[in-house]
């Protein structure tokens, strides 16, 4: 593991761990799929400069309001092997009622519910420990994934919506899609 691994979060078969700087080549292979990516950026090549300069900034940010980075990289428990990256971070920097659901996960990690068990725990998470009111999610209408494991994480629909984007993707002709979840329809479930 990486030198900084003390781990954020567990559940049955992955650990969350702080992102360091040994993870960008991981991050980099991760960003260069371009079916992991086509939803994103349409599956555009990156750097690594791209990776060191703009994206692992962003995933070492530390939130004032929560005391947390908002991103992990996720790795299987057993094996110590990097699928991915989570991300629950406050919408405001400064107000932690509402978080940002986020993953993404390589294509080996498709379809064994890595995703859901890595979304459900970080949403008990914000709920139990990070003083999240509602956490929300975002992704593009037509991934069809990503919106089943936002619903299995327990979020619902609750909008579709347009945006400019300066370069169009396959796809995005259709929207976006948000999903929300507040803490008391999570504890209203839980009873």
């Amino acid at each position: 593991m990486p030198e900084d691994s003390r781990s954020f979060l567990e559940t049955d078969r992955l650990v969350l761990r702080p992102f360091t700087e040994a993870d960008v080549p991981a991050l980099l292979a991760l960003d260069n799929d371009s079916e992991v990516m086509r939803f994103i950026d349409g599956g555009r090549p990156t750097t690594a400069e791209s990776i060191r300069e703009r994206t692992l900034p962003r995933l070492l940010h530390d939130h004032p309001s929560t005391g947390t980075r908002g991103f992990w990289a996720a790795e299987e428990k057993e094996t110590g092997t990097f699928l991915g990256w989570f991300e629950l971070r406050p919408v405001d920097d400064h107000d932690p009622t509402v978080v940002e659901l986020g993953y993404r996960l390589n294509r080996a990690a498709w379809g064994h519910g890595y995703a859901t068990e890595g979304a459900r725990a970080l949403v008990r998470k914000g709920f139990t420990d990070l003083g999240a009111e509602c956490v929300t999610a975002n992704t593009m209408a037509v991934n069809a994934g990503s919106r089943r494991v936002m619903e299995k994480a327990g979020l619902t629909f609750l909008r579709a919506y347009t945006e400019d984007w300066p370069d169009a993707i396959d796809g995005s002709e259709h929207g976006e899609v948000e999903y929300v979840l507040t803490r008391a329809e999570w504890e209203k479930r839980r009873a």
